[in-house]
Order: structure tokens, then C-alpha cells, then sequence
């Protein structure tokens, strides 16, 4: 979708108070689109985006989401609604489930498909699981915790309709991404803090495989989905395709900051953790015609330079 070609059509951007949200919700805008954003707490007016339409409501609550989109209608939505949690079933993980899954659904039975243009999916590499990299759309997933299985049921749910009733849907599924404006307890920017402080601080010995993508680039990726009748239906990878090292990563960072001390091996991996765990974009770049521009070195100067800027601010 071209920044021209759509003009006061309407977006609703579930999730969109995220880090990755926030970052679409200001390219809609950029676009022309008349922007709705769903999020389960209230935003504090003096933190709002002006000229965005805000609902505080919890998808997983099927009468509450009714009540919100109630005679409105959308021609696109970008799903972001849920959370990263990897509990166990016992200890959360069906809460976890609930509203990843059935708060999907609830969209689902609540959006007017007569208006509906296209409705973008974020998905989770998490859904490979411990499928051998590099982690290609044509592998079975293997979810190995109820956050990526809620992932994963939610993605074969959507692919379901469809085929079944051609529902407009494009799941993305993205890997590790990054960039100003993510949360603070996220891995690269807790690193980066850590560095600029100039304090030690502990991390695993580093030894996984991960594919980075800056945050421009996904949401480049979102954009280029929306109306693309090529990739409904479809599941399809956004990432950089070029592995690295975690230890490779917080050694760029400490570089680029030359203060800091990571202490490698402090902390332990998560338990099922896929240690080589990096995309194949083949298909986003066939079906998407897109491809990542910004540099892991680029992305992590930009992230970097938000960070101080926002402790300048203080």
C-alpha cells in the first residue's frame, strides 16, 4: 500500500498502545487512515496521539468488545492484542490462551466482514518451537508453550476461515524485533541500559541464534499486506534472514556504547529454549515484495540514541 493511495480509510489497531503498535498507528496516520486503537488499560489523555480514536477494553471480554464496536466499521485490522508470557499451563498459561485465542475470535465475531478489507495477523516465531533453523512458513509448528500454542491455534483458526469463507487474513510472523520506543524489560534495550550506566549486568552465555528485526522494517512489512490479495491466507516470515549470536549482539551494543560489563553465563536459557532460532524471508520477499533495509548496526545506533535521549529528558 502506497502512503497515497488510501485516504480516511478505517484502521483499528488492536494493541495499538504497544511498542509495536505505536509504531503503525503513527504510519497510518502518515497514510491518511482514520486510526481506532483497542487496548486493555486507559491510556492518560496527556500520552494520547492526536487524532486517534481510543477504546479501553479487554478483547478476551466478548460483551465488553461488543459494546466498544458496536455500529463501527473498519476496512483494515492489525492484530496485536495479548501479551508475551511464557508460563506454563499451570501457572497462568490458560489465562495466557484466553486471550490470545479466544480474544481473536471475539474480533472476529465483532468486525463487520461486509466492510472489511484486511485483517493483518501478528503471529510469533515462537510458533516453530524447536523446528530446525532456518525456520521456513512450510515446517509444522511446534508450540512449546501455551503463549506460542495460542499463537499457533490462532494462526491455523484464521487460515481455517479463510479457506472456508475467504476471510481477508495475512498472518505475520516476526521474529525478534526491536527499535526505539520498546519496553525497557525487553532484552536489547535492558542491555543497552545496562552498558550506558556502566554497571555489570548478567546475561546467558549468549550461545542462541536469533534473527533481529528493526521496527521500520516490520511495520514496512505490515503496510505492504494491507490490500495485498497475494498473501491472504498465507503465513509469512518478517525478520532480517541473517543470524547472530546473542553474545555477538551485547558485545555490538557494548561496543558501540565502549562502557558496560555483561557478565556471560549469569543467567540461565529458558527451559525448551530453540538455541538456533532464525528465519528464512524468502516469501515475504516473493509474496510482500519487501525486504529489510536497516542494518543490525544501524538499528541498534538508532535504539540507542532514543535511550539517551529519553534519560537526557529527565
Amino acid at each position: 500500500m502506497s502512503k497515497t493511495s488510501i485516504k480516511k480509510d478505517h484502521i483499528l489497531v488492536v494493541g495499538g498502545t504497544g511498542f509495536i503498535g505505536t509504531h503503525i498507528v503513527k504510519e497510518a496516520l502518515v497514510r491518511g487512515l482514520k486510526v481506532t486503537i483497542i487496548s486493555k488499560s486507559h491510556k492518560p489523555f496527556s500520552d494520547r496521539i492526536k487524532d486517534v480514536e481510543y477504546l479501553s477494553v479487554d478483547i478476551s471480554q466478548q460483551d465488553n468488545l461488543c459494546n466498544q464496536l458496536k455500529n463501527k466499521t473498519f476496512q483494515y485490522v492489525i492484530n496485536l492484542g495479548g501479551y508475551v508470557d511464557h508460563s506454563n499451563y499451570s501457572s497462568g498459561g490458560d489465562m495466557v490462551f484466553n486471550v490470545h485465542f479466544n480474544g481473536t475470535k471475539n474480533l472476529i465475531n465483532n468486525i463487520n466482514k461486509d466492510s472489511l478489507k484486511s485483517f493483518i495477523q501478528i503471529g510469533s516465531s515462537d510458533e516453530y518451537g524447536i523446528n530446525v533453523a532456518p525456520q521456513n512458513e512450510n515446517q509444522r509448528e511446534s508450540p512449546i508453550s501455551p503463549y506460542s500454542f495460542a499463537k499457533t491455534t490462532t494462526t491455523h483458526f484464521l487460515q481455517m476461515l479463510y479457506r472456508t469463507e475467504y476471510y481477508p487474513v495475512v498472518i505475520l510472523r516476526p521474529f525478534l524485533v526491536y527499535g526505539p520506543g520498546q519496553g525497557m524489560e525487553r532484552f536489547i534495550p535492558q542491555v543497552i541500559k545496562g552498558c550506558i550506566e556502566g554497571r555489570k549486568f548478567p546475561t546467558s552465555e549468549g550461545r542462541q541464534l536469533r534473527d533481529f528485526c528493526f521496527i521500520g522494517d516490520f511495520v514496512g512489512s505490515v503496510f505492504s499486506s494491507i490490500d495485498n490479495t497475494k498473501a491472504f491466507g498465507e503465513v509469512i516470515n518478517i525478520a532480517s534472514g541473517e543470524p547472530i549470536f546473542i553474545k555477538d549482539v551485547v558485545n555490538k551494543i557494548q561496543n558501540i556504547i565502549t562502557t558496560g560489563s555483561p557478565q556471560f553465563g549469569e543467567t540461565g536459557y529458558r527451559a525448551g529454549e530453540n538455541m538456533e532460532l532464525y528465519a528464512d524471508i524468502t516469501k515475504a520477499k516473493k509474496l510482500l515484495n519487501w525486504q529489510p533495509k536497516i542494518s543490525l548496526e544501524e538499528g541498534l545506533r538508532k535504539t540507542i540514541d532514543a535511550i539517551r535521549n529519553i534519560d537526557n529528558a529527565k
